[in-house]
């Protein structure tokens, strides 16, 4: 047997060189079946083969070759497609690869933080008749996974795929992103690919490439030091290790800990007290409370709302929350922000009185049941209110927290988005980029005028296709309402946002002044916002010069006879109050800029602003606020005023 081992190591050895010599040709995940290739632009298909394998592409008529360098990474240029579709592409190295179902139309990259990633799946009752009519193989999405990436650019993010929309697939579309296409798509006839890539909570600079901070010496010595990844990991190992020497929060909620626990109808509640639903507990006499608070409730049910699962509406709750239906736990969420919609199966419900009991969690800040928002139980198309009075129990109170040592958290690091969720796509062919984002930055207002415009040419450098349409959704209303003029850094994002649009060429912006929410981050009129933008790409893309794309966009002023006159660019066939009532919103002020609520009317297409105790007017701010609720200026067409100050 001995004479044999060597001659099965050399054979075993020899087919593992020919293996290793004749490596399958490898694409990037966006270019698969399925995808969207951007029509009448000259497009680049890539990969990766053996250095010095020859690859072939074909599509449509086209032939091209290309020959892997010493890196093993090829390319070829495709040139400019007509729309349509499905096709296939074919490409052969040592191995063929076909893709099926191609089609070549518009693309768009749907970048940014929170409100652009909500998908259908979280507003699936809202927009239930949209996602049942949304079968349609000519809009498509393509979804990266949240990725930081600190090392560096990266060249792809390996198995993605293109979906195409249908009711299945749309609840993991973007909301915003799908009805911007489905307008262009509905209006063109031309197929839309989205290119959805953002990240809830997150700030600009982690969306910027390193090459895009070369005037931002703080943020260039941010992305060195965190290429240091031994660096990187002590400090988080030393946070971490902060944090443990506190010890882990001990389990102490009093209605988990007793014999009979407090969501079991067999518990006999003791000294529970009355409290409002929705509303927190900070305004109704329990002080500062971070830990753990009960609800409990008997809610009456008539048997033909029973024998059937019903849905929970219970709005949203600060932090976290678990509901208990007569003793058995239907559902759970672990933060703020998602509505609550909990199901309850058949046969939990019954006839007469049902205990609902609610737990929650809030670890900062005010904590129970935001208001504004819907709490209802509903089965058989009937429905019963769940607000009013509950009663309540505090069962457990944390102890303050000391401070920590904070961590490198990755996607809140300059460049590091850009790095695992941008660079991998740059060399895909796109028309524009959508972005909404902001809410991350509004603590530095006076920066984001600086990083927006240089996000934008960032993108734009990095994509080498010109000056492409860049779409930016200026923040909304959001927060408490304020009924005398005061400063607001929402206010002057919204400044940034649009002095951005109106300075950077083939930049648009769609005003949403009028769709937030006071209490709610995540307005849910999204619909609007994607339109908005929509009409923004009609204008500045496809050329629509007759279309009235925006709301009336402040030009300039003049001072007569005790009044200011406002003129603006949009005014479309004519300004109008929105809401039917007088204008309102517009502060006035003299020189010493102290500004008090003015009186306006529309003059053609001007508005003119006045007050009877200043003489001498001199400054007009219009919706400046973070809720300008009942700013009221638009055109004819229903598309809002932009916020706006002709003081600075």
């Amino acid at each position: 047997m001995r004479p044999r081992i060597p001659l099965l190591l050399s054979l075993l050895v020899s087919l593992f060189l020919i293996s290793v010599a004749s490596a399958d040709v490898r694409l990037p995940s966006i270019v698969g079946d399925g995808m969207v290739l951007q029509r009448d632009a000259a497009l680049k298909i890539w990969g990766w083969a053996d250095p010095g394998e020859s690859v072939s592409v074909a599509f449509r008529k086209q032939q091209l070759a290309a020959t892997a360098d010493a890196d093993g990474k090829w390319m070829v240029r495709l040139e400019p497609l007509s729309p349509g579709g499905p096709d296939t592409m074919e490409i052969q190295g040592h191995n063929s690869l076909l893709l099926r179902d191609i089609y070549v139309g518009d693309v768009w990259v749907a970048s940014g933080q929170s409100n652009m990633t909500h998908n259908f799946g979280r507003w699936q009752e809202r927009y239930a008749t949209e996602i049942a009519a949304s079968a349609n193989p000519a809009i498509r999405q393509f979804r990266v996974p949240t990725q930081p990436v600190l090392t560096g650019p990266q060249d792809d993010f390996p198995g993605l795929t293109w979906k195409e929309s249908n009711p299945e697939n749309l609840l993991d579309f973007t909301v915003i992103g799908y009805f911007f296409a489905k307008k262009l798509h509905d209006r063109y006839g031309v197929p839309q690919g989205i290119i959805m890539s953002c990240v809830g909570g997150t700030i600009i600079e982690a969306w910027t490439s390193a090459e895009g901070f070369r005037d931002f010496p703080d943020q260039l010595a941010t992305i060195e030091r965190n290429l240091d990844t031994a660096y990187v990991d002590r400090v988080n190992a030393e946070a971490q290790a902060d944090r443990e020497s506190d010890g882990p929060r001990v389990e102490a909620d009093r209605g988990l800990t007793g014999d009979v626990k407090w969501f079991d109808p067999a518990y006999e509640p003791q000294n529970w007290k009355r409290i409002n639903v929705p509303g927190y507990w900070e305004d109704q006499g329990v002080r500062d409370l971070d830990g753990v608070v009960w609800y409990r409730r008997e809610i009456d049910v008539p048997a033909a709302m029973t024998g059937m699962d019903a849905l929970a509406k219970l709005g949203r709750i600060r932090n976290a929350d678990e509901i208990y239906v007569n003793g058995q736990r239907i559902g759970n969420t672990t933060y703020e922000y998602p509505q609550r919609r909990y199901t309850i199966p058949a046969g939990v419900l019954q006839p007469g009185k049902n205990l609902f009991v609610i737990r929650v969690i809030n670890q900062g800040g005010k904590g129970g049941f935001i208001p504004d928002k819907p709490y209802q139980l509903i089965a058989a198309d009937q429905s019963i209110d769940l607000k009013g009075d509950w009663d309540y129990k505090v069962g457990e109170a944390y102890a303050p927290r000391r401070s920590y040592k904070w961590g490198i958290n990755a996607q809140g690091q300059p460049a590091s988005l850009y790095n695992g969720m941008i660079a991998p796509f740059t060399n895909f062919g796109v028309r524009g980029l959508l972005w909404y984002q902001g809410e991350s930055n509004a603590g530095n207002p006076a920066a984001y005028r600086r990083l927006l415009p240089n996000l934008i040419a960032d993108w734009r450098a990095h994509w080498d296709m010109g000056a492409l349409p860049f779409l930016i959704a200026q923040l909304p209303n959001f927060q408490d309402v304020d009924y005398l003029p005061a400063e607001s850094n929402w206010a002057l994002m919204r400044e940034a946002q649009l002095e951005t649009a109106l300075t950077t060429p083939r930049t648009g912006l769609g005003i949403n002044i009028d769709l937030g929410e006071w209490n709610d981050i995540h307005p849910g009129d999204k619909k609007p916002v994607g339109e908005r933008l929509a009409l923004q790409a009609m204008r500045i893309s496809y050329g629509d010069d007759e279309l009235v794309a925006s709301g009336p966009i402040f030009r300039s002023q003049e001072i007569k006879d005790g009044e200011i006159v406002l003129h603006f660019d949009h005014v479309g066939s004519g300004l109008m109050s929105n809401k039917g009532e007088t204008l309102a919103h517009f502060a006035i002020a003299g020189e010493d800029q102290a500004f008090i609520w003015g009186h306006a009317r529309i003059d053609g297409d001007t508005v003119v602003v006045w007050h009877e105790d200043l003489p001498a007017p001199k400054y007009v701010r219009y919706a400046w606020a973070d809720n300008p609720d009942f700013a009221n200026l638009a055109n004819r067409e229903g598309l809002p005023a932009s916020p706006f100050r002709t003081d600075d």
